[in-house]
């Protein structure tokens, strides 16, 4: 009798074991559902689904309500006793219609958009897939709301409400790779990530500095890579994918795969990305002032104008790359959660296309105008705990050190000397993330954060003729920044209607660099900056029916001036070159959104948001003088002098717009458009337009979904900006713009046809195509330095296991 007592028992805990394991599939296919995430405001309780569609959900034990949520279904919300009722069993109904998702990026913690007055987005993996994107800044551009410029193949330039470069924060797992050499022109620090890594990527649009400190001013990047997932019925999870990729535009040769093995405690995943680009070949349709038909080669040791056989490549464009990720998990409990991250990232030297571009005296300006191999490299490990005292329900211990390397090398048509400037910055950050549920309506996030950057730049003069080198002037002073900050977030539901958020931040930061005088006669051989920035937020939301939602958003912004800012020397543009200034102060910025969404008849979702941001203080190139002169000889031309001063007040305003119709027999409709305006003042009180406010963009989409294939043809498209709409500073870049009949600078209209598709041969074995810019249009994105790829052929194989 004891013993039947005994195995009943034990056969009652298998059961109920087994019991808390979820399964979600597709309702109609009755596949399982990867990534969907499950969440409960009581117990605080957060689950993703793994590749088998399975969710432990034993941290949801006596829960009145989880919301159980996928982009591109239907939100179910059910009780835990409901969900064991139905044997742990989930079937979800497509729908193209959504108004709320989980995010990440608007607190570091979990919330479904419900709760979140600020404009936030997400790129799911499945996008990915089908979209075939080469690069992350691609990536970022596929949602339709991001501007992406380019100034070389090799790159990709994130414009967001008017912003870019160090105006805009880019995090991954949540830490920050924003450098203390983040500058204001483009960059293309974004492709050192891996999108086949990617297990989310979110934007939020407008000021982030509550949670995320300087430059998140027009809005944060958030990348989530892979996470290890555990097993879950005691067998070991083993999944993974392989994906080979070939693009006719640019020859494009590309391997993935990444395997996760799981066990009950223990996890790991490993992530392996190999690409490479051949020269990019423009459309043959479209402005002439966009082909450039020779190249130099260096023969005989002379430089000499090679003239191409196809005059639509970009010459000099092609590079190659290679990512490394490996994650290790470690559970020993339901409540700790301890995980080591380690990515690593190189590309080989690459041209920066538009230098290329540059002529003088009727000739091409420069033999040589390359970037040498871009490298990163990320060390993390958090430490996540779960319990329930007076101090925090959650606590979330990050510490991380990244290491990036990048260099510039140019030599003018016919010259001996080359310059070769090399950078390199160690960042060191931590972050102490807290939430605490006061109440169920009141939850508080707040935490610390300290950063640390030490920026080391050299400076070598090679003579390639008789191959002896000797000490040139860097780019930048050795330098450390460092921010150090705490802030807290709450969130109070004041009706089941009604939701209000509101945040503070104090940031402290300091700058101490060390200037050499050796090449330049500054007047001083230190500057520092010691000061502080305190910013807030706050903002509603108010949703009246299940269809309709309204928010409203107010935040202040600032952004630190950093080592780019008061220390680099560099030239602009022709004839102008900008030394250092070390009385510069933080910019600040307001600003204000106001958006809606409504769904009609679970058919048609419409959304607006309209904005509105003043940046005060603004760091922007005005005319300067060097020890009382205006003008210095640098690389053999006397340069007016320039430097970055806080010297401008700029506005941007402007509306983003979404349509969705979920049409008959499969087809679905979207649209998203976006119209932005900015002006700043200049030197004489007048005003030009902001250069990173992108003229008008969008995509349109109609997509077809039946059983195992997934089809979508899109139009991608952008406004005119006509020369006396350019800003001021762009009007003088032959390299970059067409001309207008008058034969000024001008960036044309465009629009692109596009068709993609993905079919899914077995459980295992997928395969996508598609076509890009159909016609063969010749484009370039707005201040861009390179042409967009022109018909572009794509044909993907998938292996998912």
């Amino acid at each position: 009798m004891k013993n039947t007592f005994i195995l009943c028992l034990f056969l009652s805990i298998g059961i109920f074991a087994r019991g808390q394991t979820l399964t979600i599939r597709d309702s109609d296919s009755h596949k399982a559902i990867e990534l969907a995430t499950l969440i409960s405001e009581s117990p605080k309780a957060f689950a993703t689904t793994n590749a088998k569609g399975q969710a432990d959900i034993s941290n949801f034990r006596d829960a009145d309500r989880i919301e159980i949520r996928t982009l591109g279904y239907r939100t179910v919300v059910k009780s835990f006793s409901e969900l064991e009722s139905e044997s742990f069993q989930v079937y979800l109904e497509v729908s193209n219609i959504n108004l709320e998702e989980i995010v990440v990026s608007a607190t570091r913690w979990r919330q479904s958009t419900d709760n979140v007055p600020a404009k936030v987005i997400s790129i799911s993996p499945r996008e990915v897939e089908l979209q075939n994107m080469q690069t992350a800044a691609d990536l970022l551009g596929i949602s339709g709301k991001v501007f992406i410029q380019k100034s070389q193949q090799g790159g990709g330039s994130p414009m967001i409400r008017g912003f870019a470069t160090n105006r805009l924060l880019y995090t991954v797992d949540g830490v920050r790779m924003n450098t203390a050499i983040f500058r204001s022109g483009n960059i293309q620090n974004v492709i050192n990530l891996d999108p086949f890594a990617m297990e989310n990527t979110e934007v939020l649009f407008g000021p982030g500095p509550v949670i995320y400190g300087s430059d998140a001013i027009g809005g944060v990047m958030s990348f989530q890579t892979l996470v290890p997932k555990l097993a879950i019925t005691g067998e070991p999870l083993i999944t993974g994918k392989a994906v080979t990729r070939y693009s006719s535009a640019n020859n494009e040769k590309t391997g993935h795969f990444d395997i996760n093995v799981g066990w009950d405690r223990w996890a790991m995943v490993t992530s392996f990305s190999s690409w490479d680009y051949d020269h990019l070949r423009q459309g043959r349709h479209g402005p002439e002032d966009y082909i450039k038909d020779y190249y130099v080669q260096r023969q005989d040791s002379t430089d000499r104008i090679i003239r191409q056989e196809n005059p639509l490549l970009q010459i000099p464009s092609a590079y190659s790359q290679v990512n490394l990720m490996q994650k290790v998990r470690f559970t020993p409990g339901e409540e700790w959660d301890f995980q080591y991250g380690f990515n690593y990232s190189e590309t080989s030297p690459y041209g920066r296309y538009d230098r290329h571009n540059r002529v003088r005296n009727g000739t091409a300006r420069y033999a040589e105008w390359n970037y040498g191999p871009q490298k990163w490299m990320m060390n993390k490990l958090s430490v996540n705990h779960m319990t329930n005292n007076f101090v925090y329900d959650q606590i979330t211990l990050s510490l991380a050190q990244q290491s990036f390397e990048e260099s510039r090398i140019d030599r003018s048509l016919n010259s001996n000397g080359r310059r070769i400037r090399i950078e390199e910055v160690v960042a060191y950050s931590l972050n102490l993330d807290l939430i605490k549920s006061t109440g169920k309506r009141n939850t508080a996030y707040y935490g610390v954060e300290y950063v640390l950057n030490d920026v080391t730049s050299t400076g070598i003069d090679e003579n390639i003729s008789t191959g002896t080198s000797v000490p040139g002037p860097s780019r930048y002073p050795q330098s450390s920044w460092i921010s150090i900050a705490a802030y807290i977030n709450d969130e109070y539901r004041l009706s089941e209607k009604l939701t209000l958020q509101t945040g503070l931040r104090y940031n402290h930061f300091l700058l101490n660099a060390e200037f050499d005088n050796t090449f330049y006669p500054f007047p001083f051989t230190t500057a520092s900056i010691n000061d502080g920035a305190l910013n807030g937020s706050l903002g509603g939301v108010y949703r009246p029916s299940e269809s309709l939602v309204i928010s409203a958003n107010f935040g202040t912004a600032f952004r630190s001036p950093n080592v780019d800012d008061l220390g680099k020397i560099f030239d602009s543009e022709p004839g102008a070159v900008v030394v250092p200034n070390p009385d510069l102060q933080a910019e600040y910025a307001y600003n204000f959104d106001l958006g809606l969404a409504k769904v009609f008849d679970d058919v048609v979702k419409i959304d607006f948001t309209g904005y509105y941001t003043i940046l005060k203080n603004a760091l922007v190139r005005r005319d300067f003088r060097l020890n009382g002169q205006d003008s210095i000889m640098y690389d053999g031309i006397m340069s007016k002098v320039q430097a970055l001063q806080n010297a401008a007040l700029a506005r941007v305003y402007g509306i983003q717009a979404g349509l969705e119709v979920k049409l008959p027999a499969g087809f679905s409709f979207s649209s998203d458009i976006n119209f932005q305006k900015g002006e700043e003042e200049l030197d004489d009180g007048s005003t030009s337009p902001s250069r990173h406010a992108a003229p008008l963009f969008g995509i349109t989409r109609l997509n077809y979904k039946a059983d195992r294939l997934h089809i979508k043809f899109y139009a991608e498209y952008q406004g005119e900006r006509k020369y006396e709409d350019l800003p001021e500073e762009e009007k003088g870049k032959d390299e970059i713009y067409a001309k207008d009949t008058n034969g000024n600078n001008y960036s044309p209209a465009w629009c692109t046809l596009n068709m993609k598709a993905i079919y899914e041969v077995t459980d295992v074995f997928a395969i996508s195509a598609g076509v890009e810019n159909i016609s063969d249009r010749r484009y370039r994105p707005y201040t861009s330095g390179i042409s967009a790829p022109g018909r572009n052929f794509i044909l993907s194989l998938r292996a998912n296991f």
